[in-house]
């Protein structure tokens, strides 16, 4: 058993996707998609998730908007603080 949660933002294409993965040995991969550059892994989510798999364990962070780019759907800091909430929203429903 591994717990897994996958959310894309609900309309006909996910503009931000987050899947996080929690293994038995608690190991956690975090993957982000959606900010233009394909698909990356958030090395610092999944260091505080392996600290503390919590949603508090992600309080503070922040995606980098230099990390993502402007489009006609949205904003590079729209994308970036679109999946840090659904990074918790996908942790909160694997915890609950």
């Amino acid at each position: 058993g591994v717990q897994t949660c996958a959310l894309p933002i609900s309309s006909r294409f996910a503009l931000v996707g987050v899947a996080v993965a929690q293994q038995l040995t608690g190991e956690v991969r975090v993957a982000i998609t959606g900010l233009g550059q394909g698909v990356f892994r958030w090395r610092e989510a999944e260091a505080a998730l392996q600290q503390r798999f919590s949603v508090d364990a992600l309080d503070g962070l922040a995606l980098d908007p230099a990390l993502a780019t402007d489009d006609v759907h949205a904003d590079a800091v729209y994308r970036a603080h679109l999946g840090a909430v659904l990074l918790r929203r996908a942790v909160k429903s694997i915890v609950e």
